[in-house]
């Protein structure tokens, strides 16, 4: 159990503007980690051993990109106890992302708005503070790194920036997620549509084959999808998956639907809305994408994990992993075990 409880930092941070909040934990962790002052938010890790696409995971709990879009925060951020944590959105050339304000919290409902749209430092950046981070690999944890194109690439030459970032981070990844679903950059969600993703995966796939055989060592990817998609998208998503050997799927990113929100404070801002209100629709996206993959496929869950049931609502929509985000935020950092202990107890 971490030395001091959310509970007491959480009214400090929600008094304080949501990014500036997030920037000033962000901060802190960096600076702190892998010293002694890591106490004051470490946990044991649950262990509940998987092996999926290939790879042995700790426990079934992740983080979900977005959170350290620099990777600057690793080590710290592994110490909570997750099994496996994602970093990015990373794009080859740095970019301020969109204008600011660009976050909301929504409490009523535990949920935020965002419209960050990629906000980070550049490629070299990021690998170099991968490179610095090493206890959290070293007690077994497993990196993502997930990758997007730059909102000045225009949408067909796209693919560029994927193969970029491909050759970039394939060295030093676990996994890579190919991020084609975050609302927040201008035409991103087109890539989800039948040619474009056939030609995005195929030239991915195609480049990663010559990486692994150069490299020799195989790095399974991902590719993340939005919940706002019907059963016929879901079902030539889930074809193109198989017709190019992608190795597995992460589901879902944040929604446009404001459906849950109505009549809240902030409710219309424009951008992508998490937490809570998105654990449904996320789940119907799982539960369709495992009918259409079969039994075996590696599937991710995230979206709307604020609690150790809220989890194995994702297991038993057909996820083998599941990611947390925004419930980080609103329950801090004893949700990962409770959810890690949760999934351990699965039927």
């Amino acid at each position: 159990m971490a030395l001091i409880p959310y509970a007491l930092a959480r009214p400090f941070l929600f008094g304080m503007d949501p990014e500036a909040a997030h920037d000033l934990t962000m901060q802190r962790l960096a600076q702190f980690q892998n010293t002694p002052l890591q106490c004051l938010w470490a946990q044991p890790r649950v262990s509940d051993p998987v092996t999926v696409a290939g790879l042995k995971f700790p426990n079934r709990v992740g983080l979900a990109a977005g959170l350290d879009k620099n990777g600057r925060c690793i080590d710290g951020l592994g110490a909570m106890g997750f099994g496996f944590i994602e970093v990015g959105t990373v794009t080859p050339k740095g970019q301020p992302g969109n204008p600011k304000p660009r976050m909301f919290r929504l409490p009523e409902r535990q949920a935020l708005i965002n419209r960050l749209g990629f906000n980070n430092e550049g490629l070299d950046s990021f690998l170099a503070n991968v490179k610095r981070a090493h206890s959290f690999r070293a007690a077994g944890g497993v990196l993502g790194l997930n990758i997007g194109k730059n909102a000045a690439t225009p949408i067909e030459n796209a693919v560029d920036d994927y193969l970029i970032g491909l050759e970039g981070v394939f060295p030093h990844a676990d996994y890579i997620t190919v991020n084609i679903s975050s609302p927040n950059t201008k035409n991103l969600r087109a890539l989800q549509s039948d040619e474009a993703l056939d030609g995005l995966l195929g030239a991915l796939t195609e480049r990663k084959a010559r990486l692994s055989q150069a490299q020799g060592r195989q790095v399974p990817m991902f590719l993340k999808i939005a919940p706002d998609l019907d059963e016929a998208q879901i079902g030539v998503i889930a074809a193109t998956l198989r017709k190019h050997g992608v190795e597995g799927v992460i589901a879902t990113n944040t929604t446009l639907s404001r459906e849950a929100v109505q009549g809240l404070p902030h409710a219309q801002e424009a951008g992508g809305l998490s937490g809570a209100p998105v654990l449904a629709a996320s789940n119907r996206v799982i539960a369709a994408l495992r009918a259409a993959l079969g039994a075996a496929y590696p599937i991710i869950g995230a979206g709307g994990v604020l609690s150790g049931e809220d989890a194995r609502s994702k297991l038993a929509a057909g996820a083998d992993l599941v990611q947390v985000y925004s419930g980080l935020i609103y329950r801090g950092s004893a949700l990962v075990p409770e959810a890690a202990r949760a999934l351990a107890r699965r039927p």
